[in-house]
């Protein structure tokens, strides 16, 4: 809004100043800015409702160390996060932008779903919250939503970038084509053409291959946001440990967002340059202010929980903005800490039932799924003793500060791939 508005100012009225609102790089540092002080600020007095309408958190005995101290900790404080992205994006970023349309709907949809989650947990007495089918239901009809636009949109479209060897076959430059297109195609890491179109896995039917192509592309889309609202909310178990790792993630993508929407650095880079993906880096800015502002009361010890309400906000957040990017291949080291922590409820499960079903007793793998209470459960499980090291618990804090130091390493390793071919 304020961004129109300011626009129109410079225009009209030559209004001093207004032209600030032109430069990306000013209303994201502004975005960040205003997040992180909404968080911190209105979080206070929302987190001061919560408790006084007893909207805590119900713990279960699981022998964990520090475990029931949490007990009573108010939860639903995704709502601060949900907040902070909104209020900065509406009021900075370009409304008629489709990629920042898609982003709102996203925070909305999924916050929505959440927080039907958590108030039948929290007001209901229904420790199981929404049906897991109803939550499918709602992750697939946003993943449908998201790769439709992405098809149907004339707005969403690439220039694929091709490269040029110079003379001495060392020289290297990178053309565009002329016009914007739209395409299936997507960027996969480690290679030196890298990019992937979904279409050639129909290459056999001709000229149907494109649209055949665009709903491989659509499933992908469906499957991707799924996982990765799921990853997180999984990732949701210690303090800080989802909303710090959301931040990292977080800052990569908004700043594959600013090269892949630059066409000068995409260029540079040698990727697909995306028109209008630019704009994407103030919703990142928000997003970024909000996880960081949150973590003034989440970290150890909590003064809140996001709840589902958050996590299943931020990991679709996270999925949808790749897929926006055409950088959706990436999410397995960028969100590896998501993918492991869904990997190890995953094979918990299926071991158990797998030896139960042969040995007559479920044995497993892990002390205990998601990956984290592994290492904060004392004892072990009698299965390898290597996976059951270490015996003792770790304290909480050295927990989740390992695992945002491994989730900075991936986020390294997530933007050296662009040079990594």
């Amino acid at each position: 809004m304020l961004y129109h508005l300011f626009t129109w100012l410079d225009k009209v009225f030559d209004f001093p100043g207004a032209g600030m609102f032109n430069f990306i790089s000013f209303r994201t540092g502004l975005a960040f800015i205003f997040s992180l002080l909404l968080a911190t600020m209105f979080g206070r007095r929302i987190i001061d409702y919560l408790q006084k309408k007893q909207i805590g958190e119900t713990i279960r005995e699981l022998g964990l160390e520090g475990q029931m101290s949490k007990k009573g900790t108010p939860t639903m404080g995704g709502i601060i996060i949900i907040i902070a992205i909104l209020i900065p994006t509406l009021l900075l970023a370009a409304l008629n932008n489709v990629y920042i349309i898609m982003m709102l709907i996203t925070t909305v949809w999924l916050g929505i779903i959440g927080f039907l989650d958590d108030y039948i947990k929290v007001f209901r007495k229904n420790k199981d919250g929404l049906s897991g089918r109803f939550k499918i239901v709602g992750q697939v009809g946003l993943g449908l939503i998201v790769g439709l636009t992405m098809y149907l949109s004339p707005d969403v479209v690439i220039r694929e970038n091709k490269e040029v060897k110079g003379a001495d076959q060392r020289v290297e430059n990178v053309t565009y084509a002329k016009e914007d297109i739209k395409s299936t195609k997507s960027t996969i890491p480690f290679f030196k053409n890298n990019n992937l179109d979904y279409a050639d896995a129909f290459r056999w039917m001709g000229e149907k291959a494109q649209d055949y192509g665009w709903i491989l592309f659509v499933l992908v889309t469906i499957f991707i946001v799924t996982a990765v609202s799921n990853g997180a909310n999984m990732t949701d178990g210690l303090d800080g440990l989802a909303t710090g790792s959301s931040a990292i993630m977080g800052v990569i993508l908004g700043i594959l967002a600013y090269v892949s929407g630059n066409v000068n650095y995409s260029g540079y880079l040698n990727i697909m340059y995306i028109p209008g993906t630019g704009e994407l880096l103030i919703f990142a800015g928000a997003f970024i202010g909000a996880t960081i502002g949150f973590l003034w009361y989440n970290s150890f010890p909590a003064q809140v929980f996001m709840g589902d309400t958050g996590s299943l906000t931020l990991g679709g957040i996270i999925a949808v903005f790749a897929i926006a990017i055409r950088k959706e291949l990436l999410i397995p080291i960028l969100c590896g800490v998501f993918l492991v922590e869904n990997l190890s409820v995953i094979l918990q499960v299926g071991y158990f039932k797998y030896t139960k079903k042969r040995y007559g007793e479920g044995k497993r793998i892990f002390k205990m799924a998601p990956l984290h209470h592994h290492y904060q459960k004392p004892g072990n499980a009698g299965i390898q003793a290597l996976i059951q090291n270490p015996i003792q618990a770790l304290p909480e804090s050295k927990i989740v500060i390992r695992f945002w130091i491994v989730g900075i390493i991936l986020a390294a390793i997530t933007i050296i791939t662009l040079k990594i071919r």
